[in-house]
């Protein structure tokens, strides 16, 4: 047990943060929501009612839209694009390990499989982190829209208003100031990342060049 742990500390870490966070958004979320009815002569709905609401989808889908999307986005973006001196970069000067064609290493013991059986499983693992990133912007967005439009609908409706189809939601300036807003943070987050990485360290984590290296150092 103390192995697995130690192997897997940091993935765990994370997970159960983003459990006990994802808890605590659906709890004070409720109570925002349930303070809204209650200012508009409505009863206050239960945390079960709260978490399959399209309030609850909203928020949370138009979060983890621009996670991916920003992932997806860097992770295609590194393989041709290069920052002299970050640790978030390739070497503008020389080829590296990520660039060899696994092709030429199918021989190899313990290679995964895809790589030994080669042909389209290959070609579909090769690019598959920048494909499950994609996949999931692209479920999230989908998500975002949907919990969207039945939230958005429910505030017309308190105003007497028609609803909208989803499709118009997709043409609303609401939906792409949604999602506009969190894109912009999340590529001014790996902006930084990527220039403050150049001349700060931070001694012990991989994704700082050792305290030593010199600034222009890359990689």
């Amino acid at each position: 047990m103390k192995t697995f742990l130690r192997n897997n500390g940091l993935s765990l870490v994370l997970f159960v943060l983003f459990l006990m966070l994802l808890a605590g958004q659906s709890l004070v979320g409720q109570a925002v929501q349930n303070d809204e009815r209650r200012d508009h002569g409505q009863a206050p709905v239960s945390y079960v009612a709260y978490l399959t609401s399209g309030a609850f989808l909203e928020v949370t889908m138009e979060n983890w839209e621009s996670e991916f999307f920003q992932m997806s986005v860097y992770v295609l973006f590194t393989v041709f694009l290069f920052q002299k001196g970050s640790s978030e970069s390739k070497s503008p000067d020389r080829k590296e390990a990520v660039d060899r064609d696994p092709r030429l290493f199918a021989h190899k013991q313990n290679v995964p499989g895809p790589v030994r059986q080669g042909g389209w499983r290959l070609r579909l693992y090769e690019n598959s982190l920048s494909l499950a990133f994609l996949s999931l912007f692209l479920i999230s967005f989908v998500l975002h829209a949907v919990g969207g439009v039945h939230e958005y609908n429910e505030e017309r409706q308190l105003h007497g208003e028609a609803g909208l189809t989803l499709l118009q939601y997709l043409h609303s300036a609401r939906f792409w100031f949604e999602s506009l807003q969190n894109w912009q943070s999340e590529f001014l987050a790996i902006w930084s990342m990527v220039v403050l990485s150049i001349f700060l360290r931070q001694r012990g984590s991989p994704e700082s060049k050792p305290v030593d290296a010199p600034h222009s150092e890359t990689g």
